[in-house]
């Protein structure tokens, strides 16, 4: 589901910014860009984002401010600095060049200047990114949250529909098995010129045999059941993208279980109806959590 969110906090001068982005995907993708004073709490961070997110695609930038510091977290590189002196110097005599080598020239060398090397975290900093971060984290989660009161209210929508769908489904099916009667016995009476020797039990038995096998109530309840506890899982408090999911996949069963057992055109359409229904619901869970 897609949220944004900032945070900013700021003790003692120094002043943390996070910015959470957060886009649709089945499953959790954190991608982050930290100062290199907090770069090895990277795993910890990670960690702090799965206690508010279960799906989506998470980007995070975290940046630390200082007020009036002089300091620079850099340092010359003496060794590569010399060494690359010495090759333009052997390349302008190489050329014959009368230019003279500047620190200009130098300084197009990223090796010349490199940052600190890193042996700690900056625990400060850290205790701060993070207050910016739940910050930010929280705001993107009532976005988040907001955007799924109103795919509810689709999903609501579509599964209202597919029970009115299933009613008439019922409807239909009751109704199919005097019709199949009525039509076996005027076939009957078409092959047969002396109807006296029909033998009115084995009818009956092949029409209790035939409305058996037409006989839909069994999934229509099941999936009765299944839009009920899909609506309850939709106003869960807790995270129930999957749950849902795995109902779909069971209503789509029933729903293929009904169309193959109705034997009607007019059931068929619904079905398929339903199966349509069905498919852009389990397209808008994919976004959910």
């Amino acid at each position: 589901m897609t949220g944004y969110g900032r945070g900013e906090v700021t003790e003692t001068r120094t002043t943390a910014i996070a910015e959470v982005r957060s886009v649709n995907s089945r499953f959790l993708e954190i991608t982050s860009r930290l100062p290199r004073s907090i770069a090895l709490r990277e795993n910890n961070l990670k960690e702090l984002v799965r206690t508010k997110f279960v799906r989506g695609k998470v980007n995070i930038v975290l940046n630390i401010t200082h007020e009036n510091t002089s300091e620079v977290p850099l340092k010359v590189n003496v060794s590569a600095a010399q060494a690359y002196y010495k090759l333009l110097n052997d390349l302008r005599k190489a050329v014959k060049s009368q230019e003279k080598i500047t620190l200009e020239h130098l300084l197009k060398f990223p090796e010349v200047l490199e940052f600190d090397e890193l042996e700690a975290v900056d625990e400060q900093e850290w205790e701060l990114a993070q207050k910016a971060l739940i910050k930010a984290l929280d705001e993107a989660a009532l976005m988040r949250r907001r955007e799924g009161q109103e795919l509810m209210k689709d999903l609501a929508a579509r599964i209202d529909l597919i029970n009115t769908l299933i009613d008439k489904i019922m409807h239909c099916a009751k109704e199919r098995v005097p019709q199949e009667r009525t039509r076996l016995e005027d076939r009957l009476k078409e092959l047969l010129t002396n109807t006296s020797t029909i033998n009115h039990d084995r009818l009956e038995l092949e029409l209790v045999l035939f409305a058996d096998k037409l006989d839909v109530t069994e999934e229509c309840v099941r999936f009765r059941s299944h839009n009920k506890y899909f609506l309850e899982a939709c106003h869960d408090n807790e995270a129930a993208g999957r749950k849902l999911n795995f109902l779909v996949q069971e209503m789509n069963r029933e729903a293929n279980t009904i169309g193959a057992k109705a034997n009607s055109a007019q059931i068929a359409h619904m079905v398929v109806t339903i199966k349509e229904e069905l498919e852009k619901i389990r397209e808008q869970l994919q976004n959910i959590e």
